[in-house]
């Protein structure tokens, strides 16, 4: 019985301890990793701000068409290097509500303002474009990076909701004016 006494009374200890410490330590700060757009989002020496999206059935025009598997959707984002050395911004992804991933094409053919594939940006400077994935109709997230070794990489999520552009109507020719036969 008497070990039964001692054994609750160590846990209790140890519990009142906890709670005592963890008490006293203070908050600690907590890192937000989701993000609505147009929120400047700070991953390491990047600052992104995610600023439109635009749905497109196709891009490019006339002669040079191109015709998505799904339907593009484009991001437009500025990136800004707050470090002391040139920092390389890889191909992004988006992210599904069911975790399924997409990552971003490799191919600007059509894209006006086109992010680039290759982009390293240099201390102080920001680069500003659009990325674009091949994707079915959806809300995402799309996941940003801080742009260091895939190893000790972190990531922060923006979110991309399902924002359909206003279509263009094309309206149908008019009637002909009456003829009037006198």
């Amino acid at each position: 019985m008497s070990q039964r006494v001692v054994f609750f009374g160590i846990v209790a200890t140890t519990v009142a301890a906890s709670l005592i410490l963890s008490g006293c330590s203070g908050k600690d700060p907590v890192l937000k990793n989701e993000y609505p757009m147009g929120e400047k989002v700070v991953l390491g020496p990047l600052t992104y701000n995610v600023i439109e999206t635009a749905w497109r059935s196709q891009l490019g025009s006339e002669f040079k068409i191109r015709i998505p598997q799904q339907r593009f959707l484009m991001i437009t984002i500025s990136a800004t290097n707050g470090g002391g050395k040139d920092v390389s911004v890889p191909l992004l992804t988006l992210e599904n509500q069911n975790g399924d991933t997409f990552r971003e094409l490799d191919n600007g053919d059509g894209v006006d303002g086109w992010f680039g594939f290759l982009r390293t940006i240099s201390p102080a400077q920001t680069q500003q474009g659009r990325v674009v994935f091949d994707v079915p109709l959806s809300s995402y997230k799309l996941r940003l990076t801080d742009g260091a070794d895939p190893a000790v990489e972190k990531y922060a999520w923006v979110n991309i909701d399902l924002h359909m552009d206003q279509d263009m109507s094309v309206e149908a020719p008019g009637a002909a004016p009456p003829i009037v036969v006198k």
